[in-house]
This record gives C-alpha cells, structure tokens and sequence, in this order.
C-alpha cells in the first residue's frame, strides 16, 4: 500500500537517537551514496514498529514515496501475499514491463489464469517486480518499509531478498524489520543491521512519564526492572497498574498485572507445555532465582532434561551451568499470572521449606503463602527487614515492613510497621511511596505520637517536589506540637521543614523556623537543631555557628545519613564549601554501599551544586546528571528542575550558551518558581551567565537584576541565594550601562549581610564595589576581593575577580601588574574550561603585549580525529549540519553532534570562528 503519513503527526520516539540518525542516513543518502538496505533487529514489542513508521513519515516529508509491507501470521502461507502488498499502489505501471515479465508478474498476483498448466519462471517474477519498482522511482525515490518480516511468505522474502541485492544506482532504499530470533535467513548476514536493543533506564523513565497515567516510586522501579527496557512492556505495565487500582498494595509489586497482549508475546506457548514442565517454571517463576537447585530442592525428582526441553524448545528458558535464565523478564510474570492462586501458593510453601537456612528469602515465600494476618509471618519479615537494613538496603526493608503490615491484626502495632517502613523508604529515595505509607496511618491509630510521625514522614515526601507550602503544613504544626512532649520527634519535624523552608524563601517560614525552634529544647549537640539554625539566619551568628558545625563533625562517629547531609547542607550554607563536599560526598557513598545504591537523588543535587562551586566542575556535571534522572524515577520534582538549571548554568559557563538557555528553558516550562524562590534565583543566573558568555551584557544585566526586588531599598528575592550573584550583577550593570541601579542593589544588599559574612561573599562584595566605584576607589576593593587566602577555593569567581582586576590596570597602564593577575586568572579558566572567559583574559593580555598563542593550536587540532577535523573543515566552509550530513552519509543531528564535542577541543565557541582557527584549509575530495 502507498503509505501517505502527514509528517506533522509522527510521535516522538524516545531514546532511539541512535536508531533515527542510522535510519535518516539510509533515507537521506542521495546520488546512491551510502547503503541502500538496513534490517532492523529486535525483541518483542522493542519498538520497531514505530521505528518503521517514524521511517515512512521521514521518508514522505523528504519527497519519498513509501510503499509498505507487513508479514501476518494468517498469510503467512499465502503465497506472494508480501508482493501484492507492496505492488499495489504502482500496478498500474505491470503493463508497462516487458511481455514475459509482465505475464509471470501476473499470474503471480493472481491477475491472470489463463494459463495453470506452468508455474511462472520465480526469476521473471523477481527481475519483473525489479523493474516494476525501478520504472516508478524515475518518478519519485521509494522507500521500501517492511515490517514483521518473520511473518512474510517466502515468496515474498525471496522477492525483497533479490529486489534487495540489485539496488545499486537505483532510487529505492529498503528497511526490512523483524524479530531478532525469527530473523528470515534471506536477510540475516548478507545486509547491514540495527538491533533496537533495551532502552537504557533514563529514556524508559522518560517514556513512562509520556504515559497517561505515569508511575512513581516502587512501583515506577518494579516496572523498569520487569520491562527490562523493553518499549511495548514499559507501556503495557503502566496500563494495566493503572487500570487496577486496588494492586497498589506492596503484595502486588512483585506481580505486577500482566495484559493479555504481553501474556500472548511473551508466554504463547506456556499452555501447550506438559504438567511437569509448567510445574518447574512455575517454581523458577516463584524462585525469582536464577539458581536451578532452588526449583530442584523445591521438588526433588524433577530434575531431568526431558522435563526442561519443552519449556527451552518453546525459547522461555535456557538451561546451563546449574542456572535457569528466562528469556525476558516477562516471562516470569506471564508464567506467575497463569498460575491459579493455590499452585502459586503450592510453590511458595515448598520453597519455604527448601530455604530453611536463608531466612530472608523463607520470610517472604511463607507471606506470598499466607492467606490472611498471620503475626509469625510478620515477625519474620521484620526481622528480616531489620537485616536489609542494617546492610544498607532501604527499599528492601520498607518492602519487608509495608507487607509485614499487612500482615499485622493489631491496628498500634501495625501502624508503627507502616512507620518503619516509610522511614525506610524515606532512606531509599521514594518520596511518593512514603506518602503512601504514612497516609495509611492515620485511619489505625489515635495515637498522637504516631499520628505525628506519620505527619513528619507525609511533610517529607512533600519536601522533595516543588510544594513547598503543602510540606510545611505538614511539618510545622508536627514540631510545634510535640516541642514539648518529644522534643527529639520536634526537632526532626523542624530539621525536615528547614529544606522547603529555603527553597521556598518565604520570609514568613524562617519566622516560624525561629519561633518554633526557640519552643523546643533539644538535647546537646543536636545536628538537625543545627541545620534549621543556619537555614532561618545564615549570616549572624556565623562564628559560633562555624564552631558548632566544627564540633559536630569531629564527634561524628559512625553517623547516620541524615548526619552527614544535615551537616553537609549547614557547611555547604556557611561557605565551607570543601567541607560540604566531604560530607555530601561521604553521604553518596553511604547510598552507594548500600542496596539501593543512588536513589537519593537530594543529596546528589546537593554535592553537585557544592561540586560546582568549589571548581570541580566535571564531577559537578555528573553528579546533577545522575541526580535528575534519580528523581524523575522518585518524582523529586525541585531536584528535577534544580538539577538541570545547574546543568544548564555549567554549559553556559563553558561557552555553550544556546544549549544553556534551551536547557534551563525546558527544565522551568510550565512551572511557577515564584514559589520556590532558590530555584528562580538559580534560574536567572544560569540565564545571566549564558548571557555574559555571549557578551550580551544587556540581557545578562536584566536576568541578574531579577533576583533583587525592584523597590526604592531592593531586596533579595531569596534571603540567601540572591547575594551570591552581587558581582556579576554589577559587571553586568557596568557594561550595561546601569551603574547607578546596579550601586543601590549593592548598597541594600550590604546591609542584610552585615559584616561577619564568609570569605567568599566578602570577595563578592568588593569585587562588586570594586567595579561600581569611582575609578580612583576601585583598587582597594579589588585587593580585598583578592587578599583572603581562602578565595581560591571558588575559582571560578575569583578568576573573574582577577580578571576584572586585571582589565582595570591595563586601562590605568599599569600593564606589569596587570600581566601577572591576567595570567592567573587565565590559568583557573582554563583549569575550568571556561571559554568565554578564557578568550576575554587572552584579549587582555594580549592588550598588555603578551603573546599568547591562539585558542586552537596544533595540539588542539591534532586531538580531532579525522572525521572531526572533514566536519569542521565543511562548516568553515559555511556548510549547514544538513549539508555537511549529505556529504557524509551523517544525519543533521549527528553533525550537531559532533560540532559540540569539536568546539571545545578547539577552544571556540561557535562555528562561526572555525574558519579562523583552520584556515583555508584544503577539502578532501568527496
């Protein structure tokens, strides 16, 4: 069939970056360049489908025509039937072949009977369906689309396998797809290949959020895990637990419903199997081990090849080394679902009794049995909950707890497993799931205590998203209320709420921070007291505070992980910027010891902000990406969008300022940061720096200014992130020729600060009067800015504190001095890779009369390899990405690509610059 697809409506296919690029170079290759035939591989329900679609419209919007095919079970043995689809809509041009071909292509169709007594010559077919397809792409070029190529007839296989071998110098490109394991020998080594493999976890995560009804927490990580990056299974999984609404419960996390559309892909043949045989992979389904003595201990005498043979013939299993592997995840589920309840629980009991001596694993087939409270059972799972936790492993302990519950009578002693669980599941990362618990609470209990816990766990699932004010009103009203009825129960209500508390900024919180605290008299030493300490006055007090942090950390022993992020946080807002990332980073590696290693994406975002500050900036990036795509699977919103301002705001600081503001531009869409103030002020900066790093000093100005108020007196928009940007506020404002507004910003910003400020805002402040003041003023501000030993701890911001200094005494004509500071300001921005800046202090110094060899040396150079060095040799020649992806056999995006890895090994920018480091440099004949 002619395949018309409006360009316009094809969907976004998430995580086949790869996969697209392969199949836009097949489409797009012109003048027969390139190959002509791709076979697309992979499992069930991997995606290829929409892969081939995605090809069709691609095709149609580049001028192609597409003629379609698509194998089918029920005409598989039909012969030619792949062939009459494809020629369809271009039978009209049959009359036009020549007269044998055209009869043995008719007949073969069906069109003409007139003579049975011969079959038509298969050549004349093929080599007439050739010339059939060839005559129509004189027309328009043609792309042939096959889609579940495992199903075609084999007629129909040996015609696209010969059309196939005989495309050179034709207009016609070929995409067969099929499933990997039932790929038509005509097409399985001769052509090129793309296997649609697994989608990693970040694009699963993305596509799970495309759905309707999107997961969260365990259950959003239950089906990661089943759907094993499997496209079709993430999406089924997703409908079916929303549809079934009542399997919320943590019993139902271990089977997750299956459709019957998955049930059929991936367990057809289960029906057909012998007793046995179902018996066996039912208890390997049940095992949730690979171990094969698990099932053999289960039911001994089972143990033979012949009862293994069915299910390894019918490809649900594979059998070696003493292991059973299922094919796909889903096959267990599917083998699980088509179980009634007593062989499951048939299953469950006997390997109960086969793992007698591994308690753990025992506990949780005993509750998988059990058919009502049974506290023996219950017993069991928390004490092995206890186990997992102790060992680190968060998530497994809230799980053991959640169903330890569950199987709870007594509704006080229930409650306070639902508690455990969710202060587990706190630990694990899984805010959403937290909620959940401990909203269960408050229909078992009138205990006010637990009440109140409950209320402290529901503030804190809340304290990770960007509802700040519906986690405070949970919070507060639990450390107001028990201040002094349990104190130490107050103080992690107030410890918890200190976090929305400062990103939100409102000043009405750190208020009742104060207040509140000040009803509660906690024990000595407390870190949570601490920590909302610094959150509610960050800037008094700081040398009693510094000493209490001091002294916190050197009786630290053995401390919890709320220690070390409390402390973490309180150092990172005290400007003790190594000590934090000590902290953060012991945190980190507290996660990652333990079994649910990473999911906490909070203290990920945390040292990533402290990583930046301190200069480290590639560990930096890191750590924000491995924070977002921890909290999209969490649902931790504010570090979702906090993580890719910074993102966005290291990408500026590098130079690469149009990805900054796309990037900080899609992580902000849609969302109102007026109420998280921390992040809009973050927001404004990552604007603000990508403007400096384009040299719009105009715009950087304006983004900067939005972080103060602008009243007569301004104010900081957030209490405490707002002055951090003073000096680049005030660079921006000179240049922009807004001083005198930038001078008040300053004035009133100097009086919230007060003068027991860190070292670092104190270099802020001079650097900022440094560059507002009269020019005879300036050069004691400046040496302040400089003079504290600890201010190379932020590089970055003294490198430009230098640099400024720098640009101020060549204009005085001190140019010596000047030489000396520029030189080391050039030194921390290349240590950075901070282009911009980089060139600015070159320019400088080069203004001084210091020769400094261009940013692109030979060395540079030397580092592309040599397809880099043909891509930018093309782009200075004013080639478009498109243009360039033409001659190479590339897709646009690939060039894309490619030029943002290249830019910065040459030390630019934009391509715009390319012709200058190259030179006219001779292309490669094409």
């Amino acid at each position: 069939m002619d395949f018309g697809t409006d360009p316009a409506r094809t969907r976004e296919i998430l995580g086949r970056d790869r996969e697209l690029a392969r199949i836009a170079q097949l489409i797009d290759a012109e003048d027969d360049r390139g190959p002509k035939v791709l076979v697309l591989t992979g499992e069930p329900g991997a995606g290829k489908s929409a892969l081939v679609e995605w090809a069709a419209s691609h095709a149609v919007a580049g001028g192609r025509r597409v003629l379609r095919v698509r194998g089918s079970e029920g005409e598989k043995d039909l012969g030619f039937a792949g062939v009459h689809q494809l020629l369809r809509p271009v039978l009209s041009g049959v009359d036009r072949l020549p007269p044998r071909q055209r009869d043995a292509l008719r007949r073969a169709l069906g069109s003409d009977d007139t003579d049975e007594s011969q079959a038509p010559d298969p050549l004349l077919i093929m080599v007439g369906v050739l010339t059939l397809l060839s005559d129509a792409a004189t027309e328009r070029p043609l792309l042939i689309a096959v889609d579940d190529a495992q199903w075609l007839d084999v007629g129909s296989l040996d015609v696209l396998a010969f059309i196939a071998r005989r495309l050179e110098g034709e207009h016609i490109t070929l995409l067969l797809a099929a499933r990997d394991e039932a790929l038509p020998a005509r097409f399985d080594r001769d052509f090129p290949h793309l296997a649609a493999g697994p989608l990693d976890r970040a694009a699963a995560g993305l596509l799970l959020d495309a759905q309707p009804h999107p997961p969260r927490d365990r259950v959003r990580s239950r089906i990661l895990q089943q759907a094993a990056g499997n496209p079709l299974a993430l999406i089924e999984l997703t409908r079916a637990f929303a549809r079934d609404l009542d399997s919320r419960g943590a019993g139902s996390i271990d089977s997750l419903p299956l459709t019957a559309r998955l049930e059929h892909l991936f367990a057809a043949d289960l029906p057909a199997l012998p007793h046995d045989t179902r018996r066996v992979l039912l208890l390997t389904a049940a095992a949730g081990s690979a171990d094969l003595t698990d099932v053999l201990h289960a039911v001994p005498g089972l143990d033979g090849p012949e009862v293994w043979g069915p299910a390894e013939r019918a490809g649900l299993v594979r059998v070696e080394g003493g292991h059973v592997r299922l094919r796909h995840p889903l096959v267990r589920s599917a083998i699980y679902q088509a179980a009634s309840f007593a062989e499951r629980r048939e299953a469950h009991l006997a390997l109960a009794a086969a793992l007698a001596r591994e308690p753990d694993r025992r506990a949780w087939h005993l509750a998988a049995a059990a058919l009502g409270p049974d506290e023996q059972v219950a017993g069991a799972l928390a004490e092995s909950a206890e186990r997992s936790r102790r060992r680190g492993g968060y998530a497994a302990a809230a799980t053991a707890l959640e169903r330890a519950a569950e199987l709870t009578s007594e509704p006080d002693q229930r409650a306070r497993r639902l508690l455990a669980a969710a202060a587990s599941a706190m630990y694990a990362g899984y805010p959403q799931w937290v909620g959940e618990i401990a909203a269960r609470v408050g229909t078992l209990t009138d205990d006010a205590q637990l009440l109140a816990e409950a209320s402290l766990r529901g503030g804190w699932s809340l304290a990770v998203t960007l509802r700040h004010d519906d986690s405070l009103a949970f919070l507060l009203p639990v450390a107001e209320s028990m201040a002094t009825q349990a104190p130490a129960l107050a103080l992690d209500a107030l410890g918890t709420a200190s976090t929305p508390a400062y990103n939100s900024g409102a000043p009405f919180y750190r208020t009742e921070l104060q207040r509140i605290g000040g009803l509660i008299t906690p024990p000595p030493n407390r870190i949570d007291c601490l920590w909302s300490q610094v959150v509610s006055h960050p800037f008094t007090d700081r040398e009693e505070t510094l000493k209490s942090l001091t002294h916190a950390v050197d009786t630290l022993q053995d401390g919890s992980l709320s220690d070390f992020v409390m402390l973490g946080g309180t150092a990172w807002i005290l400007d003790e910027t190594d000590q934090a990332v000590r902290l953060l980073g012991q945190a980190l590696d507290h996660l990652r010891r333990a079994a649910t290693a990473g999911t906490n994406c909070t203290v990920a975002q945390a040292l990533a902000l402290a990583l930046f500050e301190s200069g480290a900036w590639t560990a930096a990036r890191s750590a924000a990406e491995d924070a977002f795509w921890m909290a999209t699977e969490a649902g931790a919103d504010n570090v979702t969008v906090g993580s890719s301002i910074l993102r966005a705001t290291l990408r500026a600081a590098r130079g690469d300022h149009e990805a900054a503001r796309a990037q900080a531009g899609d992580a902000v869409r849609g969302i109102d940061l007026l109420d998280s103030r921390s992040l809009y002020v973050r927001y404004c900066h990552a604007l603000g720096t990508a403007a400096l790093a384009e040299g719009d000093h105009k715009a950087a100005y304006e983004h900067f200014r939005r972080v103060f108020t602008q009243d007569f007196h301004p104010a900081p928009v957030h209490y405490h992130a707002s002055l951090y940007y003073l000096a680049d506020l005030a660079a921006a404002g000179v240049r922009a020729g807004q001083a005198d507004d930038a001078r008040s910003v300053l004035r009133a910003a100097e009086k919230t600060l007060g003068a027991a400020r860190s070292a670092r805002l104190d270099a802020i402040v001079h650097r900022a009067s440094a560059l507002l003041s009269d020019p005879e003023d300036a050069e004691p501000h400046f040496r302040a800015a400089l003079a504290d030993p600890a201010c190379p701890r932020w590089p970055f911001e003294h490198a430009l504190a230098q640099l400024d200094f720098g640009e101020w005494l060549r204009r005085r004509r001190r140019a010596a001095e000047a030489r000396t500071v520029l030189g080391t300001a050039l030194e921390f921005f290349e240590r950075l890779d901070a282009r911009p800046w980089i060139e600015r202090t070159t320019a400088e110094l080069r203004a001084t009369g210091v020769a400094v060899a261009d940013s692109a040396t030979p060395e540079a150079v030397a580092d592309l390899t040599p397809q880099e060095l043909q891509i930018a040799q093309l782009a200075a020649e004013g080639l478009t990405n498109r243009d360039i992806g033409a001659r190479l056999y590339l897709s646009p995006r690939t060039i894309g690509f490619h030029l943002h890895k290249i830019f910065p090994k040459l030390g630019i920018t934009g391509r715009t610059q390319l012709r200058d480091v190259l030179g006219p440099a001779r292309l490669p004949d094409h």
